[in-house]
């Protein structure tokens, strides 16, 4: 409830006179003020820990919800005892999933019925939930819905940036003027999405529960930026002529600083995701406020702010 993405949303459901429960582990604040905050009742629980005692689910029911939006279940095991829990006592249940269930694309933009590849553990993870979920809706009538979020975006946290990692570094080398270095030809994609922009989505659909339940949605901005567009579009920002050089992905990876940060890279490039709305905008209305490249400035510019990046001498 305090993170990304309940940052937004809990003030916005506040504001559309929702009673909100926010249950969180108490250990982090929402990432930007908001007066709503004060008529949040908060909930101090641990999940892992409470699910390992058979008592989370229970504890759920206990606060007699109409809704529930779950945004940190990562597994079946997770989801399954919440949801028989909660059968026949809610109306709308949403499940955050992510776009890594795709895995690899045929086509881009990849639509919800673009058939899923997920690889590596939490992509895998995901797609057994939604599986699950999606059979539960259609066959006993559960009211589950699905969004997918990409990479999330805005005030507080470091976007994913043009070396498909989240090290800020990138961008104080870029506002030093210094060359950085792509792989291959810089062509690979991200998908970036202000968490403003799921929270709306998540809005329209409790708004349009006729056509949301059984459906799934990605919740990503209105286009993908690939790398070499993404880079030489922070280095405009920043005053500068680009400096970007492009070395076979082999190479580039050996030139990375650690075999972690390398491989965090490359989940991203492998995926490559860029994903279709049509279906959000045609049934929910959704329709995003940021663009990628506008909602990945408002978090460097964040952390510009915030000392995380060097500032650019053209920003003095």
């Amino acid at each position: 409830g305090t993170g990304h993405i309940g940052t937004y949303l809990v003030p916005a459901l506040i504001d559309q006179s929702h009673e909100v429960v926010s249950v969180s582990r108490g250990l982090a604040r929402s990432y930007t003020h908001n007066a709503a905050w004060d008529r949040v009742e908060q909930i101090t629980a641990d999940r892992q820990a409470e699910e390992k005692a058979g008592i989370f689910a229970d504890r759920i029911v206990e606060l007699k919800p109409d809704i529930v939006i779950d945004l940190i279940s990562f597994n079946l095991a997770s989801t399954r005892p919440l949801v028989e829990a909660l059968r026949g006592k809610i109306e709308h249940f949403l499940h955050c999933s992510t776009l890594w269930v795709y895995g690899h694309t045929t086509a881009v933009p990849a639509g919800e019925d673009e058939p899923l590849n997920p690889f590596g553990k939490y992509g895998i993870d995901k797609a057994e939930i939604e599986k699950w979920l999606m059979h539960e809706a259609r066959i006993t009538g559960f009211p589950a819905t699905i969004f997918r979020p990409g990479q999330i975006v805005g005030e507080g946290w470091t976007p994913i940036t043009p070396l498909g990692n989240d090290k800020a570094a990138v961008f104080s080398k870029i506002a030093r003027d210094e060359e950085i270095i792509l792989p291959n030809l810089g062509l690979e994609t991200v998908n970036h999405v202000h968490a403003a922009d799921i929270s709306q989505l998540i809005q329209r659909a409790l708004t349009n529960r006729s056509v949301a339940v059984g459906e799934t949605f990605n919740a990503v901005s209105d286009t993908a930026l690939n790398l070499r567009g993404y880079a030489e579009t922070i280095f405009a920002w920043f005053g500068l002529e680009p400096k970007i050089s492009y070395v076979p992905y082999e190479e580039w990876m050996k030139l990375q600083p650690t075999p972690e940060e390398a491989h965090h890279s490359w989940e991203h490039f492998a995926r490559s995701s860029c994903l279709s709305i049509e279906k959000a905008r045609r049934k929910l209305g959704y329709e995003p406020t940021y663009s990628s490249i506008a909602g990945v400035k408002e978090s460097i510019a964040w952390l510009v702010e915030n000392g995380k990046v060097e500032k650019p001498k053209a920003w003095n």
